[in-house]
């Protein structure tokens, strides 16, 4: 976790301002918003350089998910218990998860600053397309938690997928590939929802579903996002979608055979 004790050290905490540093500083306790400095002289921890962001994506993720979880009025036991299960399986250190417990609480708060933050967290991205689709991914499958997804989260999902870049039918997909719920080793998805997972229809020939296999591993590689920045605890939830994928592209192919 080199971003966090960067960040702990006070260096990366310098460089980290804007509303992403104002609640990152208000889970920790310090003060980071003095404002967003693109490079120190060496150049190091400007915008879309990896620790910063590793550090948005962590904060932006609580927070939002916060957001969202209190978006129908009230906080459910499921979507606590999705946010408790999401930091167990990135087995976060104690102060990492209290500050993730503490950002979801920010997210919470009235007058969250939705726009602001997402738009910080698109320039940290620095295009970093599949990053911010992964960060989309886990907080469509946060909301869908309890069973029960309610309209004004959908609203609020597709604001935050609109404003991140993507398109209503980019973030429909993503409805219903982080809908199944389903790792490889949990019960089979069903044959219609393995092509939901790989976005393509039954008529697809082998050649085009193929192509949607390599396309959505390429997006999916735990190695590739880390590399552009998803935090190492994160990598844990890019395996499963990859294992995913993996078994859906399995199952349609076997139905052909």
């Amino acid at each position: 976790m080199p971003w966090w004790g960067t960040l702990l050290g006070g260096t990366l905490g310098f460089m980290f301002g804007g509303p992403l540093g104002a609640l990152l500083g208000a889970a920790l306790g310090r003060n980071f918003d003095r404002g967003i400095k693109i490079t120190d002289e060496h150049g190091a921890f400007g915008a879309g350089q990896q620790e910063r962001v590793q550090a948005a994506f962590f904060t932006t993720t609580f927070s939002v998910m916060g957001h969202i979880a209190k978006a129908d009025g009230k906080v459910s036991k499921d979507e606590i218990a999705a946010a408790n299960s999401i930091m167990g399986r990135m087995q976060l250190s104690a102060q990492q998860r209290k500050a993730a417990i503490r950002l979801f609480n920010e997210g919470k708060k009235t007058g969250f600053p939705l726009h602001d933050v997402l738009q910080q967290f698109r320039r940290e991205c620095s295009r970093r397309h599949n990053l911010m689709q992964m960060f989309l991914e886990i907080q469509i499958a946060t909301a869908m938690a309890d069973g029960h997804f309610h309209a004004s989260e959908k609203r609020i999902i597709f604001t935050i997928g609109e404003q991140l870049g993507f398109s209503r039918a980019d973030i429909e997909h993503l409805f219903s590939f982080s809908g199944t719920g389903r790792t490889a080793g949990e019960q089979k998805q069903t044959l219609a929802q393995a092509y939901e997972i790989m976005g393509v229809a039954k008529t697809a020939s082998d050649a085009e579903v193929k192509k949607a296999y390599r396309r959505m591993m390429s997006q999916h590689h735990p190695d590739k996002l880390i590399a552009k920045g998803l935090p190492e605890e994160m990598i844990k939830l890019a395996t499963e979608k990859t294992q995913q994928i993996r078994a859906a592209y399995e199952q349609i192919k076997d139905s052909r055979d």
